[in-house]
């Protein structure tokens, strides 16, 4: 599916401001070889790759920022973020932009998918990662017929302090 195509589908389902309309709704991506899902409401767009200006002295899944339309958004390489192999970006890697507390991030995808729903009763909780703790990062496992994708809790992907460094770069 084309990046236009589920850019264009996603800006129809935020065209109704109602907070109803984006509950249970995901946008999913495909990372290495798992589907991924993030709630809607936190997305603001989806762009394709562009080039990232690197900065100093920043963690190593921080890849740099992008000058969109004006304002500098920093940008996560989730591969890199989550410990993955990393990988040439190319024509259906992709930048979704999304709102963590007033701050927008750009996270960097291998290829975005669709927007689907998925009801509170087909999320299950993650999986344990040992005596009790879970991933800070996943927010449940939703079930869509036979397939399962790993929804990710967005506003987890950054700790406070790196919340506050990139804050410091985009003003």
């Amino acid at each position: 599916m084309a990046v236009e195509k589920i850019i264009e589908e996603t800006e129809d389902d935020w065209a109704e401001d109602n907070e109803d309309t984006q509950k249970d709704k995901y946008l999913t991506f495909h990372l290495a070889n798992e589907d991924y899902g993030i709630e809607i409401r936190y997305v603001t767009e989806i762009i394709g790759i562009q080039r990232i200006t690197e900065v100093p002295d920043m963690p190593e899944f921080l890849k740099g920022v992008i000058n969109l339309r004006g304002k500098v958004i920093p940008v996560m390489d989730v591969r890199s973020r989550f410990h993955m192999e990393a990988r040439e970006y190319d024509d259906r890697t992709c930048i979704v932009v999304v709102n963590i507390n007033n701050t927008s991030i750009g996270l960097v995808v291998d290829k975005v998918q669709e927007v689907v729903d998925i009801p509170e009763s087909q999320v299950e909780a993650p999986p344990e990662k040992g005596k009790g703790k879970r991933s800070r990062f996943l927010q449940g496992m939703g079930k869509i017929n036979d397939e399962v994708k790993i929804l990710l809790n967005v506003e987890q992907l950054l700790y406070e302090e790196e919340l506050g460094r990139l804050e410091q770069i985009t003003q």
